[in-house]
């Protein structure tokens, strides 16, 4: 699966601290008030944030070019971006910050115009889940063709989890890599399950792939190794996977770092 994603060229977690320091950003900070007052809402809400809740939105419109330039810098680039198409051609670009769960959404029109720009804290932000809301609602194994091994019965396990699951559940993962599968096997499932709205990855040591497909509640979830070769390819049937998904801790951990930050360079 090949993703493209958005870069923004925004700082990282260190970079973010060492921006901060610079004689540059203190005269930034000296311009911005706004930030200082925005940042411990920020906060906030990380610290009450929890997994399965609504997304909590912060409007970055009503801001001037030297906020949101501040705010990017401080925010900086985490391990986690997507795409995610919507109708009409309007796509949303979404970048996690370096505080887990704390994320940059903008949603760009047809023909490229931004319609909205604001930071969201969530577990996964509301805009994946409704791009995965527009997918289809079941899967149509329609006529298997001869000279395939295990994807019938892939097929048929898709199916019949996707139909059952219901929100909540944990996801039912299938591994392609444990299965001798042919690689008419392989095309088989990639031209039945379809291509869906959404692409994730999230990188750390190697990098994870997130893919919706075109079936509800069906996604390919691909990891690989720091050299770009696969290690385990897999199939994944609920809720967004938990490789994309910002959790309880992460908010926490995310609170205590971006008070510590307001502390430190805004009072």
């Amino acid at each position: 699966m090949t993703t493209d994603l958005p870069t923004t060229g925004r700082t990282t977690g260190t970079g973010t601290l060492a921006f901060l320091a610079t004689s540059d950003a203190e005269a930034l900070i000296a311009r911005c008030p706004s930030v200082a007052r925005l940042l411990p809402d920020m906060a906030a809400a990380l610290e009450r944030q929890t997994a399965a809740a609504p997304g909590l939105l912060f409007d970055f419109a009503p801001l001037n070019d030297d906020e949101k330039l501040l705010l990017n810098e401080i925010l900086g680039e985490g391990e986690v971006a997507a795409t995610v198409a919507l109708p009409d051609g309007v796509v949303a670009e979404i970048v996690e910050s370096v505080f887990a769960g704390l994320w940059r959404v903008r949603f760009l029109g047809a023909d490229h115009t931004m319609i909205a720009d604001y930071a969201e804290v969530s577990a996964v932000p509301q805009a994946v889940r409704r791009a995965a809301a527009m997918t289809l609602p079941n899967l149509d194994l329609g006529t298997l063709p001869a000279g395939v091994m295990n994807a019938p019965a892939v097929l048929a396990e898709i199916a019949d989890r996707a139909e059952a699951y219901r929100p909540g559940e944990p996801n039912h993962v299938i591994s392609l890599t444990l299965m001798p599968m042919l690689a008419e096997d392989l095309d088989l499932l990639v031209d039945r399950l379809g291509t869906g709205p959404i692409k994730i990855v999230s990188r750390g040591y190697g990098s994870c792939r997130v893919q919706a497909t075109a079936i509800h509640n069906v996604w390919s979830v691909q990891f690989f190794n720091a050299m770009d070769a696969i290690l385990l390819d897999t199939i994944e049937i609920g809720d967004v996977p938990t490789a994309a998904q910002a959790a309880v801790e992460d908010f926490r951990d995310s609170a205590v770092r971006l008070r510590e930050i307001g502390e430190a360079y805004f009072q």
